[in-house]
């Protein structure tokens, strides 16, 4: 049974390339056709219909293209339509949610001492959250509330904060921020699926037709394109997070996946702003800057948020086979001497100022919790300790693993 931990992290590692790989594909495809949209010119002898233009030049070659707000006077066999990017990154992220935090759900989802539920519990709010998510921001931008922009997005604003709060009243920090992300992603792909692809073949189908297509298609295309556009950022820096326990493990973590949201705001409205050549509106960057160190400073709290137990802690099966296994005693003194320097409420590595990824292994619970990852990390693999700074003997690491494969491989 040990085998599948091998499978699984490679299996999980190959989802989360496809997830990066596509995530590139359509970040990069909207980064280029906002900048594109933004930057066209009206010179004089445009073709009849066309709305802009813009010359580029990339890899020796140059690039002329040319925008249409009604049909040309002759419809291209073949039309491109970029909506595989979005929809294969929002795939490939929800199946990487389910490998990685469904599928080690007491380790990367449940806090206990935050909210005591059973997996199945905590995987069903997950789903209820990003679904539900979607279903009220759809609901309020077709309301009559959604027809200012400026006071829709204030208020979508406010529930991003509220979901900052909430989820770290119910998950890890790390899930927590993962969560967020989760939401605004599916927000921005839904928008492709749901509302901006349907809109924009309802109009070329009139075009073709030669009907005058209902402007209010248009409309409700750029409100929602508007909204990707400047989620992008945040959406970035959510995924990017579980790398940095200093955000997603502080006291303030949901205030400053709040100040995250600002911060995407401040930068695309600068390179929106560029690329339309409205201005070089530079305070944006010293907004960038005072909220980045205000985050910083947010992140000096030391408070970790699974940090100490203030409940009783329940093995299941396997845990209970690894934690009684014989030579666990030694498996425990080697991670205390070679790893929980670092992997501590309070490391005392000089450096370190919390737990790397919000790994605490000071309780034997909390060893068993990360087995695996100790058994891949540190007993099939040199990659903990990092450059093995605390001098880990390759005896300890087979002591590692043999406890771990016979613990998991033993019957229940």
């Amino acid at each position: 049974m040990y085998e599948y931990a091998i499978i699984w992290e490679w299996l999980a590692f190959a989802v989360r390339w496809v997830h990066v790989i596509t995530a590139i594909a359509w970040i990069g495809s909207s980064f280029y056709f906002i900048a594109l949209d933004l930057g066209l010119r009206q010179p004089d002898g445009l073709p009849e219909g066309a709305h802009g233009e813009e010359w580029q030049v990339h890899g020796g070659g140059f690039y002329h293209i040319q925008k249409y707000l009604v049909a040309p006077a002759a419809m291209p066999e073949h039309l491109t339509w970029f909506k595989w990017e979005s929809y294969a990154t929002w795939l490939s992220g929800f199946v990487l949610l389910s490998f990685v935090y469904y599928g080690g759900a007491d380790i990367y989802l449940i806090d206990r001492n935050v909210l005591d539920v059973s997996a199945p519990i905590a995987i069903l709010i997950s789903l209820a959250s990003i679904f539900g998510g979607w279903f009220a921001y759809d609901l309020i931008c077709k309301s009559k509330f959604g027809d200012n922009n400026t006071r829709l997005m204030i208020l979508l604003y406010i529930l991003l904060v509220g979901l900052a709060w909430g989820f770290t009243q119910v998950f890890t920090g790390r899930a927590a921020f993962l969560h967020l992300g989760a939401i605004t992603a599916t927000i921005m792909s839904a928008n492709v699926f749901i509302t901006i692809i349907p809109n924009q073949k309802i109009v070329v189908a009139d075009l073709i037709a030669g009907r005058k297509p209902d402007p209010k298609y248009g409309k409700i295309a750029k409100q929602r394109s508007t909204h990707n556009n400047y989620l992008t950022l945040p959406v970035i820096f959510l995924m990017l997070s579980n790398h940095l326990p200093l955000a997603f493990g502080t006291q303030y973590n949901w205030i400053i996946a709040s100040l995250i949201f600002l911060m995407g705001v401040t930068i695309r409205h600068y390179f929106n702003s560029k690329h339309a050549r409205s201005g070089n509106p530079t305070w944006t960057w010293l907004a960038t800057i005072v909220i980045f160190i205000v985050i910083m400073w947010l992140s000096t709290t030391p408070k970790i948020l699974s940090g100490e137990d203030d409940v009783e802690y329940t093995y299941n099966a396997r845990e209970e086979r690894l934690v009684m296994a014989e030579n666990f005693e030694e498996v425990r003194d080697t991670i205390a001497g070679r790893c929980s320097m670092c992997h501590s409420l309070e490391p005392y590595w000089d450096g370190i100022r919390t737990a790397p990824k919000g790994v605490i292994l000071e309780e034997d619970h909390q060893i068993v919790a990360y087995a695996r990852e100790i058994y891949l990390q540190a007993g099939r693999s040199y990659a903990m300790p990092p450059a093995n700074v605390t001098f880990m003997e390759d005896e300890e690491r087979r002591l590692i693993v043999k406890w771990y494969e016979d613990a998991v491989s033993a019957k229940p």
